[in-house]
């Protein structure tokens, strides 16, 4: 594999990000980002890995060399969070995670000496806020987004309060967590390269499960208990951060504190708000316009600009103001509430609600057949797949509906996976 040049061994790790749901648009700007992170010959071993997860053993196949060096590599490349190394019935599995939410974050969630972390986040500044191609097609592609907000308990009317879902609750994901870990936040930190960042802590943004333990593992997260992580989401209210995490009901494995100036999410909201790029929490705020006094705090506060002030109409204060929400970009998350002193703003449920995947699995496929990368998750070839995998992954399509079964089956052009549909019709 010598004989690869720099930058075909690259070009061919873009390829293989790119089977991703989320990819990575190839530009100079990311060539010059992966060669920070990763050597010429670590993106060559990259570019062979499946998109699923994978044992050392498959690996060392894929590699073509032994056991013992391959663990060496895969052990380099968690123990610089370009992998996950997560542990299976006592067995060490790995996977690449993707570019977001993945090693393109982990990269700048602590301080780290080995690499110009100046220049990288200027990179991913460029890639990001500039060209933006990569987060049009991250956030603005599809229906099934990769994240979603979580409401701010604390606001919630008492009745609602006893209504809220599990899963809408970023308190029971901490909870309910295997581990829970701490880290910086990446936004901040990429845009403190380009004196960018604004007053919200840095430490805040969490991570759960089997990532948060690999983080922790390999020194990219503060392990923490349900009672520290409590306290730092109790902190994110009351700086009026956006609570932004994995699209899932089960096994979420990231809650970030997003602020509207800094972070990714926020910004794709902001700018490309009616092409959904977010999904909302299942609330949406309502103004008591005989209590709002037009003094625009909701407004300032809100991180996506979906709140305005128009004249209240009053003839006896002819320049009297009033709030209005504009539907169709609020996020839901409740910051406005919290920042309303006369208490003229409150929560009510969604007339339609937002549909949440099941787990990691159920919201890949849909991103995947909504994108057109299904084949990509059925069909990887690099090294052989877990049968076990494979069965969930049909499994999550004979559950879709059926126009969304059409479009799997057109994507996959296979008689198998028509017949399964046709069989198992649920």
């Amino acid at each position: 594999m010598s004989h690869v040049t720099n930058r075909s061994a690259y070009s061919e790790l873009v390829d293989r990000l790119n089977r991703f749901p989320q990819g990575a648009p190839p530009s100079e700007t990311l060539y010059k980002i992966l060669k920070i992170l990763l050597s010429e010959r670590e993106a060559e071993l990259i570019a062979l890995l499946p998109i699923k997860p994978f044992t050392a053993e498959q690996a060392a196949v894929a590699w073509k060399m032994g056991l013992g060096d391959a663990l060496k590599v895969l052990d380099e490349l968690a123990g610089r969070a370009l992998l996950v190394d997560m542990e299976d019935d006592s067995k060490t599995i790995y996977v690449l995670p993707p570019p977001m939410a993945g090693f393109f974050e982990f990269s700048m969630m602590r301080t780290r000496g080995d690499i110009d972390q100046r220049l990288l986040g200027q990179l991913f500044y460029q890639y990001m806020n500039v060209e933006e191609e990569f987060i049009l097609n991250l956030f603005a592609n599809g229906e099934t987004q990769l994240g979603r907000v979580f409401v701010q308990e604390p606001v919630l009317a008492s009745d609602l309060g006893v209504q809220a879902l599990d899963y809408e609750r970023a308190s029971e994901v901490i909870k309910t967590a295997s581990h829970r870990g701490i880290s910086m936040c990446y936004c901040r930190h990429k845009m403190l390269h380009v004196d960018r960042n604004c007053e919200a802590p840095m430490d805040i943004c969490m991570t759960f499960n089997t990532t948060a333990r690999s983080l922790i593992r390999n020194g990219y997260a503060r392990q923490v208990d349900v009672s520290e992580s409590l306290d730092l989401l109790q902190e994110a209210y009351e700086r009026g951060l956006v609570q932004f995490g994995e699209n899932t009901r089960k096994n979420v494995n990231f809650i970030c504190n997003c602020c509207g100036c800094c972070c990714e999410a926020m910004i794709a909201a902001r700018k490309f708000g009616l092409l959904h790029p977010v999904h909302t929490s299942n609330y949406l705020p309502v103004v008591d316009v005989s209590a709002c006094n037009g003094c625009g705090k909701c407004v300032s506060a809100c991180p996506v600009e979906a709140i305005g002030l128009v004249s209240a109409n009053d003839p006896h204060q002819t320049k009297k103001k009033k709030a209005v929400v504009n539907k169709d970009i609020c996020l839901g998350c409740g910051v406005c509430v919290r920042s309303c002193t006369e208490k003229s703003i409150t929560l009510k449920v969604r007339k339609k609600r937002v549909i949440t995947p099941v787990n990691s699995v159920h919201k890949s496929v849909m991103m995947a057949i909504e994108r057109g990368k299904l084949q990509h998750l059925i069909f990887d070839n690099r090294v052989m797949w877990n049968h076990r995998a494979l069965a969930a992954v049909i499994g999550v399509i004979l559950k879709l509906p059926p126009l969304k079964q059409i479009l799997a089956t057109r994507q996959v052009k296979s008689r198998y996976m028509g017949y399964l549909i046709e069989t198992f019709k649920l």
